[in-house]
């Protein structure tokens, strides 16, 4: 639906087809939902609601649902108010746009343990010919101890700042790949919007009993020791997560699938953004 324009403004219209240039910058589709993402990211950082952003750029608060949503045609001028009330300069959303060729080729799959990360992120990797970098490992490598270890010497703060640190360098090294990350990842807002501004998201999830049974099934019975309330405290996390999780560009939901089936669900998911033939 066409956003309402102001007498003098001018509209950015899709060419016919929204197809991408022949030197791969997104079709006009993709430039506007990366506007999109762009202004929701740097709206979350600032704390601000849709309402007072809306209040504060002076345009409505539907405008700006469905300029988040990569929808309807942008206004230069309404985008340029919205940057401004932003406290930011137009270029630095459209310069977010003009990374999304390399956002898109860096596909991260984010979700809790026992959703079928792991096994979906080696099978897209192979099918997609792009190297597999599992972020734990990468942690790992840089820190000379385990996961377990790091949380016990570091605590949860020293923690994040080696994941952060990890995620800056494997997304300056790497162009195009398959990343799985770490079920906690989502809790820093800061590594968190540099993940999603930088790789193209999709949240592996499942319901609360698979993932225990997966967990479990792996040999790792350490959720169901000693812990009667580890089903209730699944739930809670997932409860707590879901919204941060829910910022994902898409989900797949492994419940009651196949690895094939899941594989497949995946595939669909990533074909609008991977430049090699699925």
């Amino acid at each position: 639906m066409p956003l309402p324009r102001k007498t003098g403004e001018v509209a950015l219209r899709p060419l016919p087809g929204g197809r991408a240039s022949a030197d791969g910058a997104p079709s006009d589709a993709e430039f506007l939902a990366a506007v999109g993402r762009a202004v929701r990211l740097r709206r979350e950082q600032r704390a601000m609601s849709r309402k007072v952003l809306a209040r504060a750029a002076d345009v409505s608060e539907r405008y700006l649902a469905q300029l988040e949503a990569g929808e309807g045609n942008a206004s230069i001028v309404l985008l340029r108010h919205v940057a401004a009330a932003l406290g930011a300069r137009i270029n630095d959303l459209l310069d977010a746009c003009d990374k999304g060729a390399g956002r898109r080729k860096r596909i991260v799959l984010i979700g809790l343990r026992g959703a079928g990360k792991s096994t979906l992120g080696q099978a897209l990797a192979k099918s997609l010919g792009r190297p597999l970098v599992e972020l734990d490992r990468e942690i790992e490598r840089e820190a000379g101890i385990g996961l377990s270890e790091l949380f016990l010497l570091s605590g949860q703060e020293g923690f994040r700042r080696v994941e952060r640190r990890c995620l800056e360098r494997v997304i300056a090294s790497h162009e195009d790949m398959v990343l799985t990350a770490g079920g906690g990842i989502v809790s820093d807002p800061e590594t968190f919007n540099l993940l999603l501004a930088n790789c193209y998201t999709v949240w592996i999830k499942a319901a609360p009993e698979e993932h225990m049974a997966r967990v479990i099934a792996q040999g790792d019975t350490r959720p169901m020791a000693g812990n009667a309330e580890a089903m209730k405290d699944l739930r809670r996390i997932l409860a707590s997560r879901e919204s941060l999780y829910g910022k994902a560009d898409a989900r797949i939901d492994t419940s009651g699938q196949s690895v094939q089936q899941s594989l497949a669900a995946l595939r669909r998911a990533v074909r609008s953004v991977a430049t090699n033939s699925l």
